[in-house]
């Protein structure tokens, strides 16, 4: 016999599921058992947990917008400087530029973490989110979600 609420496996004259406390009532043959759909209980972590990678992945294109720019545009940009800046400014803003990409990429796969549920996405997101609050307004807020999403012990299980 199986649980009708989570489809786990009774014991014969067991009158309460073990797995979610559910009164059998019986409980159901093997063969409607396969049909219950295996559904795990929605917590505020498991809500807004898509919700934060897809955040994770709109803010790292958005950061990734003047990497480019800063990239391709480095040795343009050099010659509107002053003569008497030095040459290595222009490699300056360059590599702000590979910064800012390599920032966007280390969010994305943040956000790409979070969907797949890896375990390791929990904490490079925390500690991204801990750096972006000193990018305000758009990353202040962002931090301040990730932290109230990511925070309590339960976030991936």
């Amino acid at each position: 016999m199986y649980c009708v609420r989570c489809g786990a496996t009774l014991a014969p004259g067991q009158s309460f599921c073990a797995a979610c406390g559910q009164p059998t009532g019986g409980g159901v043959p093997a063969p409607a058992a396969a049909s219950i759909p295996q559904t795990t209980p929605q917590t505020r972590v498991s809500e807004n947990l898509r919700v934060l990678a897809i955040l994770w992945f709109a803010m790292s294109a958005f950061r990734m917008i003047p990497g480019l720019v800063l990239l391709t545009m480095g040795g343009f940009i050099s010659r509107f400087l002053p003569p008497d800046v030095p040459a290595f400014v222009s490699w300056i803003i360059e590599w702000v530029g590979i910064a800012f990409i390599a920032g966007a990429g280390i969010g994305v796969l943040a956000g790409w973490g979070l969907l797949e549920r890896r375990p390791w996405a929990r904490m490079l997101t925390i500690v991204l989110g801990c750096l972006s609050l000193f990018d305000v307004p758009f990353g202040t807020a962002l931090g301040a979600y990730t932290l109230w999403v990511l925070l309590p012990a339960q976030s991936l299980d």
